[in-house]
Formats: structure tokens, C-alpha cells, sequence
């Protein structure tokens, strides 16, 4: 069972890096912005397939270490489990110093071709069109946070009849490997971490419907219902994260609650279903919001509205960090993957996903 799980794992971030060059914009390789002309241009496409080719070999030479490993004898299940644990970790690593590698080099093209010259990347940051704004409404996101109410009041009126000693980890076998002394904070420290992330989902949700829309002057309608798309099925993905880290969570408080409510089958299971509907859920995304779905350019008519002409690389640092004191948005599109960045200059976005992961850090460490 632990084998099949990191494999799964293992394999799904290897696809996923492999493939998110050609899931992204078509305009945007690498983090460069180049001319639409330019997408089928001889040099991008072989960064592109050099790209996936060395993630290719990456992932499998990784995916034949996790096979070895859990074929060598005197390694223990823990051993292994660490060891698969680590290998996921390999694989990004590797498609992150590819990506810079490839970004650099894309900038030394875009600047030897002119391409800059070239580029109608006249951008609006537009909050008028969010009437047509198809996300789930920003109450959806705070459903889940009933049953974590419930569970606290629960754990409260039981928290006499705990034992003296609560288990605060599970191993791979479904059992309990770590213990800490019964304090309040041990007994509602799954569903204070819960509440936590579920007020973070809701934050983002909201910060994001909020954020300025960013479309292209030169392909105004494409670009205006790729970023609805996009907010549309990432808000769903918001909830289906939300609603899968509530029942998980959940499940395990309950275990707290009530010591061998669940088998060791059912506790080996669940977290695995966990797992698996969040990469399906990943891959769904990816496809829904991929350059096949949704980036639209020079596919559908345009308006013909004037508007300067904008080159926004100076605002990605490395292509991957947005940048913009200019832009009151909290989240912009990814370059490079799927889903939203922060924009480092609004301290607002520190405040919404950093100060809740300290929080849970500091939870986590003191139960």
C-alpha cells in the first residue's frame, strides 16, 4: 500500500512537470512573453520538447530509485516511506533549475529576434467586467466551516474522557506513531489547523474575485474568457481542496475522539482516497485552464480597442515572481503552471497565505 501511494504520487508530479509547457499560454514560454506569431517558432518548440525530454529521464530515473528501494532487504517500511517521501521533492527540483535554465535562454532570443518590437501586450487591469464573473460565491467557501465548528464543540464536551496521551501522527500502517501529553491545544489542534486553512481558502477566493482582471488589448475577448475560465474552475477547485481537507481532517479528529471508531483498513484508505481525488482534481484543473481549453488567442474575433502597448516581463522576476507595486491585484496568473501567484508588492498577500502558514507551524510544533 505505501509503495502504491508514492509511486502514484511520484508519477503524477512527473507528468505534471513534463507537461506544463504546453498547458500554460502559448504566449508565455518560460516565463518570456513573445509574439503569438513566434509560438510555432522552430527555437521555442525544441526548448519546449528539450524541456520534457530531460524531465522524461528525470522521472523515470526516479521512478525506478523508488522501485529498487522497496526491493533492497533490511531497509525498514519507515526507510523506505522516507526515502519515497523525498524523491517527489528530486523531480521539482530538477523541472525548477530546467525552467531557469530555458527562461534565460528564451530571454536571449526574444532579445536577439526583436521580438519586444513585435509584442501588442497591452494590458488593463479591468474590474468592470467582473459582473460576467462566473466564480462560486465567496460564502460557498466558508460552508465547511459548520462541521469544524461542530467537531470543536464535540471535542470540548469530551475532552475529560480523553486519554491521558493523544495521538498527534499516523504511520503508513494505519496506526498511531506519535503521541503527545493531553492539553487543549493537542485535542484541538487538528480542527484549530483545519480552521485555519478553511478561513486561508476563503481569503483567496475572495482576493482573487476581487483582483483586477488582466486581458490583452490585442485579443481582448480571448484573453477576457480565458481569465474567466480560469477563475471560474479554480474557484471550484478552492472548494473541492476545502471540502477534501474537511472530511479528511475530520476523520482523523474523530479517531481522536473516539479511540478504534476506524479499522486499520479504513485509516490506510482514507487518506489514500484523499490523495488520489486531489490529483485528479489537479489533472482536471490542469486540463480545464490548459492551453488547449482556454488560451484563446487568434481563436475566436477580437475587439478592436485601443490601448498602449505593454510588455509586462520587467514585473516577473525570473518569470516567477510578480512584482508590481502599480497593480492593487493580490493574485495574477502563473507563467509557469497552473492556478495564481501573489504579487509580492501587495503586503496583502503575505498577510493571506503566509501569516496562516506560520500559524499552522506553530500549532503543528507545539502539540
Amino acid at each position: 500500500m505505501e509503495f502504491s501511494t508514492l509511486f502514484f504520487t511520484l508519477l503524477f508530479v512527473c507528468i505534471m512537470q513534463i507537461v506544463i509547457p504546453f498547458v500554460v499560454k502559448r504566449t508565455v514560454v518560460f516565463g518570456v512573453t513573445i509574439p503569438l506569431e513566434e509560438t510555432s517558432n522552430h527555437t521555442v518548440r525544441q526548448y519546449k520538447k528539450r524541456y520534457a525530454g530531460i524531465t522524461t529521464v528525470i522521472g523515470l530515473i526516479v521512478l525506478a530509485s523508488l522501485i529498487l528501494v522497496f526491493q533492497m532487504e533490511g531497509l525498514s517500511t519507515d526507510q523506505m516511506v522516507l526515502f519515497g517521501s523525498f524523491l517527489p521533492f528530486v523531480v521539482l527540483l530538477g523541472g525548477l533549475s530546467l525552467y531557469f535554465y530555458f527562461h534565460f535562454k528564451m530571454m536571449k532570443v526574444k532579445k536577439a529576434r526583436s521580438w519586444s518590437k513585435q509584442l501588442k501586450q497591452a494590458q488593463i487591469a479591468n474590474d468592470t467586467e467582473q459582473a460576467t464573473d462566473e466564480m462560486l460565491p465567496a460564502f460557498v467557501q466558508f460552508i465547511p466551516v459548520i462541521v469544524t465548528a461542530a467537531t470543536i464543540i464535540l471535542t470540548i464536551r469530551l475532552f475529560d474522557q480523553l486519554p491521558d496521551q493523544i495521538p498527534t501522527h499516523w504511520g503508513p500502517n494505519g496506526q498511531p506513531d506519535a503521541y503527545s501529553d493531553k492539553t487543549w491545544l493537542t485535542a484541538l489542534g487538528l480542527p484549530l489547523i483545519l480552521f485555519v486553512l478553511q478561513i486561508m481558502f476563503f481569503s483567496i477566493h475572495t482576493s482573487t474575485r476581487r483582483s483586477g482582471m488582466k486581458v490583452n488589448a490585442a485579443h481582448y475577448t480571448s484573453a477576457k474568457l480565458r481569465q474567466l475560465r480560469l477563475r471560474k474552475y479554480t474557484s471550484w477547485f478552492l472548494l473541492v481542496i476545502n471540502l477534501l481537507m474537511t472530511m479528511l481532517f475530520t476523520f482523523l479528529q474523530l479517531n481522536v475522539l473516539y479511540e478504534k471508531l476506524f479499522g486499520n483498513i479504513v485509516m490506510i484508505l482514507v487518506p489514500l482516497g484523499f490523495l488520489m481525488l486531489v490529483l485528479i482534481s489537479t489533472i482536471l484543473l490542469a486540463i480545464k485552464v490548459g492551453s488547449v481549453d482556454s488560451d484563446l488567442e487568434g481563436k475566436v474575433p477580437t475587439d478592436q480597442k485601443s490601448a498602449d502597448i505593454y510588455d509586462d516581463d520587467h514585473y516577473w522576476k525570473a518569470g516567477l515572481f510578480y512584482f508590481n507595486p502599480n497593480d492593487k491585484s493580490i493574485f495574477v496568473e502563473k507563467r509557469f503552471g497552473i492556478g495564481w501567484s501573489i504579487n509580492f508588492a501587495n503586503p496583502v498577500g503575505y498577510l493571506l497565505v503566509i501569516v496562516p502558514v506560520v500559524i499552522i507551524l506553530v500549532v503543528s510544533f507545539s502539540m
